[in-house]
């Protein structure tokens, strides 16, 4: 299910597309039935005039299959834009309750059309507001047995307040459960000297150096190419 002919902004190697394309053609084919659904959300996503920025979907296969792995009930994502991402974990995994933050109320908006038109909508909520003002109230409900903690956590917001983000989440992430954070490697220019400015590489940055310094987690980050481009994920297991 390649987003090539959907969204034309990025321009990655040719064959990371082929790759991509030719393995979700035998690995999630039109014939599968969420197939359709998943390609029809990416579309209103881009008519509905939100930014490219979506999850491609070989990552958001693989982060549903993670759920699946660890027989997660209950998932955060934060940053949701369009859904796309929730409702692969969702359609994936159909005992799963994800909770997706979201900043931006028409970002929101769409995500919860497309959610319902996925039939998901009694398993995945959207939450408007900044993510570090609705984590606190999530953490509270936790605390106070109203809310089950998560196994399941994706990081996928503005990149300066990654680190935050992911301090706030692993107290609320069950052991053994993970925390993804997207968009990582930045092209490799976390490395290059030039960079060190750009917001995103400093909130790339400091996620990794401190969560390496995290006793609470165990991390890898994971250089990733795609019909998107050259980026990467780290990952943490809580412990």
């Amino acid at each position: 299910m390649s987003t090539e002919n959907i969204f034309v902004s990025h321009k990655p190697d040719p064959k990371w597309i082929a790759v991509d394309g030719y393995t979700l053609s035998h690995l999630h084919p039109d014939s599968h039935p969420h197939h359709k659904l998943l390609n029809n959300v990416l579309i209103n996503i881009r008519d509905q005039g939100l930014p490219d920025i979506s999850t491609y979907p070989v990552l958001a296969k693989f982060l549903a299959l993670q759920c699946r792995i660890g027989k997660v009930e209950h998932a955060l994502e934060i940053g949701t834009l369009g859904g796309y991402t929730a409702i692969w974990i969702a359609t994936q995994n159909p005992r799963i309750r994800v909770t997706a933050i979201e900043i931006d109320p028409r970002h929101a908006e769409v995500a919860r059309q497309n959610i319902k038109m996925a039939g998901v909508s009694d398993r995945v909520t959207v939450i408007v507001g900044a993510g570090l003002d609705v984590i606190p109230k999530l953490q509270e409900e936790v605390n106070v047995g109203g809310r089950p903690k998560f196994g399941f956590v994706y990081i996928d917001a503005d990149k300066m307040n990654n680190w935050a983000y992911f301090q706030a989440t692993v107290p609320m992430t069950l052991p053994g459960g993970c925390i993804f954070v997207d968009n990582i490697v930045r092209k490799g220019n976390i490395v290059c000297e030039e960079y060190q400015g750009d917001e995103g590489v400093i909130g790339a940055r400091q996620v990794i150096e401190g969560a390496g310094k995290e006793e609470r987690v165990d991390v890898v980050v994971l250089q990733t190419v795609s019909e998107k481009s050259y980026d990467g994920v780290l990952m943490a297991v809580v412990k």
